[in-house]
């Protein structure tokens, strides 16, 4: 070995410590992971709280979403007939048979304005309910329009929003 070259080499030196902070970007990954999990639990497990799995709140927005798909389909007394039973369904699951059951004509669209948290004029626009499921079948009473905020005054009336769009 070349004594030049070996006086020209140095001794190692020791590595510096890892820091702790700043953590690396996989830790924030997972950090963001973590608390974006923790929101979605915490949102689930409200939801499921509220509108446990069975209840009637599920079925009912199935068939109202159902509803709003095929309302262009129907003729306007079937829609009319199908809206007012399930808001007669919906009523006896949320306040009991002995409640809803027996209310009819104005009586029912009282009702219905009276415990919608909407506010929603059930008693001014809800008379198609009343008069198109026995209507004749020629008889246009109400337009596809009318039935068909009165659908989108039904999701808010069960507790869910909906945005006013047009299928």
């Amino acid at each position: 070995m070349n004594p030049e070259l070996a006086s020209q080499l140095r001794d190692i030196r020791g590595l510096d410590a890892v820091p702790w902070w700043p953590p690396g970007p996989g830790w924030w990954l997972l950090a963001v992971l973590c608390i974006a999990l923790a929101i979605t639990l915490f949102h689930l497990a409200r939801h499921l709280r509220r509108y446990p799995l069975g209840s009637w709140h599920r079925s009912a927005w199935r068939e109202l979403h159902r509803l709003r798909k095929q309302a262009q389909a129907m003729p306007p007394e079937q829609l009319a007939s199908a809206l007012s039973e399930l808001l007669r369904r919906i009523a006896i699951a949320r306040v009991g048979r002995e409640q809803a059951a027996a209310l009819t004509g104005e009586r029912w669209l009282a009702w219905l304005q009276e415990h919608d948290p909407a506010g929603f004029a059930w008693s001014e626009h809800g008379k198609p309910l009343l008069t198109l499921p026995y209507a004749p079948p020629d008889a246009q009473l109400a337009g596809r329009e009318q039935l068909l905020d009165l659908v989108d005054a039904t999701f808010a009336w069960t507790g869910r929003r909906r945005r006013s769009q047009r299928v």
